[in-house]
């Protein structure tokens, strides 16, 4: 069974250093709301020059696209999509979603604009071209 899986070694590992990260995500924004005295589940306050609150909505950032990226690339993958544009796709979302996690914590340029809208905007682009693919590849 995993030999029809074999060429998707790359978007394989993109999935789940991608889950990784936003598993790990999870401590340190419970962590970083509890040092502002936060109920568990509880939102900062929503201010970007927060570190708390950019940290949680890193977190949620990530906890919400995830099922779309293991979707689009799962079904590339079962619908036998080209595995060189799919493991190009999936490593370059992850890449781009680590950018994206590291100028999103730095806090760098203003929350609806700059850098982080790049590089999830990039991300985003990613998952279509994943979803054309396997469109075309099952019809």
């Amino acid at each position: 069974m995993m030999e029809q899986f074999a060429e998707y070694t790359h978007a394989i590992a993109s999935l789940v250093l991608f889950t990784l990260v936003v598993l790990a995500l999870s401590p340190f924004s419970a962590l970083a709301k509890a040092s502002k005295g936060l109920a568990p589940g509880a939102t900062p306050e929503q201010d970007y020059a927060n570190k708390a609150y950019r940290l949680n909505r890193a977190y949620l950032n990530g906890t919400e696209t995830l099922p779309a990226f293991l979707t689009v690339t799962v079904a590339a993958m079962l619908a036998g999509a080209s595995p060189f544009w799919v493991n190009l796709l999936a490593s370059t979302f992850l890449v781009v979603r680590l950018i994206m996690l590291v100028v999103h914590l730095q806090g760098v340029g203003k929350p609806h604009s700059g850098p982080r809208s790049v590089f999830y905007v990039a991300g985003w682009a990613c998952m279509v071209v994943l979803a054309v693919m396997t469109l075309v590849a099952v019809f």
